[in-house]
């Protein structure tokens, strides 16, 4: 089960060249971050431990990994989402399809008559965690300190990847959703005295959202990455016919990417380089792939002639 060790290959975007990170080469189950934030659980014993508890979208790329963690280590896995359209459930595809075939029990709130109107996380630490022992509840989207372990092994080879090519100075760029991995291979680079700078875009929320998810993780200011803003506000989750055609644009370099973060990070990427086209940059892929099946529908009925790049 390939966890780590990825190639860099290099592609030109608009005139310029950038190397990307390909950790969607890694195995399927953990594709991209999920690999990398879940390190340590694959390559740790929790002696006791039975069930694993999580929240988030049904179609996140976390539940789907959990999923593949829970049934690798023999536990049970609760996943709790807010509401599972009528659709999706009808026609399961996508991260949600791969989570229930590998077993997930993914529990939908809407239809729990104890919420009362209360935040998934507040549901499981008020009513789920203190009823059930043998438990291992990992925050939406890996956001812990487990993390640290599986990303300072990628800020170790992005590291060791500068000094085979003979760099001074290097830039990684990737999308952040709860920015744990932009957090910690920051604070990795601090560590390792390199002369390495993250650079990220928000994607789930604003900068100021994101911002707040650095220091929860790490109040030390050096640890938390340069945060990328375009002038117009885009809502996570929705369509927008310019992500569609990046996504075709960039897909088009041989490297197929994922279309809830890629897209605005290509898009904030391409206006970042027009600024700092001196600075050699890599793009980190973090995988996601399998989200594609549900999200690729979408594009195509709601953008039927789009998708092509200027």
């Amino acid at each position: 089960m390939k966890l780590a060790n990825t190639p860099i290959h290099s592609i030109n975007v608009d005139g310029y060249r950038v190397f990307v990170k390909r950790d969607d080469l890694l195995h399927p189950y953990f594709s991209g971050n999920k690999a990398r934030k879940f390190a340590h659980f694959l390559q740790h014993e929790f002696d006791g431990i039975c069930r694993l508890i999580g929240y988030g979208s049904p179609q996140a790329n976390s539940l789907y990994s959990m999923s593949a963690l829970a049934q690798l280590k023999g536990w049970r896995l609760d996943f709790y989402v807010d509401h599972i359209a009528s659709h999706l459930r009808d026609n399961p595809s996508g991260n949600y399809l791969g989570a229930l075939n590998n077993g997930a029990n993914i529990i939908d709130l809407s239809l729990c008559s104890d919420r009362q109107g209360r935040a998934a996380l507040d549901y499981i630490e008020q009513e789920i965690l203190p009823n059930h022992q043998n438990t291992l509840f990992v925050p939406e989207g890996g956001r812990c300190a487990y993390a640290e372990f599986g990303v300072r092994r990628l800020a170790m080879e992005l590291n060791e990847w500068k000094k085979q090519q003979n760099l001074a100075e290097l830039t990684v760029f990737l999308p952040s959703g709860t920015g744990t991995t932009a957090l910690f291979l920051q604070k990795s680079f601090y560590e390792l005295a390199s002369s390495i700078k993250v650079v990220t875009c928000a994607v789930v929320g604003d900068c100021t959202y994101l911002n707040a998810q650095f220091t929860q993780l790490s109040a030390n200011l050096s640890h938390h990455p340069h945060v990328v803003a375009l002038a117009k506000r885009y809502h996570f989750g929705k369509l927008y016919r310019e992500f569609y055609d990046i996504w075709n644009k960039v897909n088009k370099t041989g490297i197929t990417f994922e279309l809830l973060y890629d897209p605005l990070g290509w898009l904030n990427l391409t206006h970042y380089m027009a600024e700092n086209s001196h600075e050699t940059i890599v793009y980190l892929h973090q995988g996601g792939l399998l989200g594609n099946e549900s999200m690729l529908p979408r594009y195509q009925r709601k953008y039927p002639l789009s998708g092509k790049a200027d």
